[in-house]
């Protein structure tokens, strides 16, 4: 297993401060906050989509038999934590939830703070879901799903202004020894 196999997009705008190590690739114009930990490290990979934010102290693991997929403009909200699950497009996973193994949640979801989505659940696309155990309450109406995906372009025009304030780094400007963040060679 490897370690420093770590691929960013040069658009991609990361914290000093996070830790990212293993099979992980990260999209353009993606984000991840301080404190998140990224683990691709236990014989799966994580892939991070375009324009996605990962809010701080987020974590992101995987097991040997389920990678995490993460979708294009999705909010992960602060001290969320994605194991080995996949997440559609234009979802918003809300600020504590839990989203375990094999689960999957769509796109255009929003999944409620601190809920927990269990091993194998499927959220179909468009609704929302929340609770512990997770279940579907309604469908986004949209307007919702609009709301959701203004909300991850204002976290990437955010996250690029603090790049250019020097509180977060390109991903084409990341040190080849950074401690914390394990880059491919």
């Amino acid at each position: 297993m490897g370690y420093r196999c770590v691929r960013i997009h040069p658009t991609a705008r990361i914290a000093p401060n996070c830790s990212i190590i293993g099979t992980v690739d990260i999209g353009a114009e993606a984000s991840v906050f301080s404190g998140a930990a990224l683990r691709g490290d236990w014989g799966s990979s994580i892939s991070i989509g375009a324009r996605t934010n990962v809010q701080e102290n987020c974590i992101f693991h995987v097991n040997a038999t389920s990678p995490l997929i993460v979708g294009e403009g999705v909010t992960v909200g602060h001290g969320a934590i994605l194991h080995g699950c996949t997440v559609g497009n234009n979802t918003l996973i809300g600020m504590g939830a839990i989203v375990l193994d094999d689960a999957r949640v769509g796109s255009n979801c929003l999944i409620g703070a601190g809920s927990l989505v269990t091993q194998g659940t499927e959220i179909p696309d468009g609704t929302v879901a929340f609770g512990s155990p997770a279940r579907v309450r309604r469908t986004l109406t949209e307007d919702e799903i609009a709301t959701l995906r203004k909300d991850a372009d204002e976290y990437a025009q955010a996250s690029g202004e603090m790049v250019e304030a020097g509180l977060m780094m390109w991903g084409d400007s990341i040190p080849a020894d950074h401690p914390t963040i394990a880059l491919a060679h």
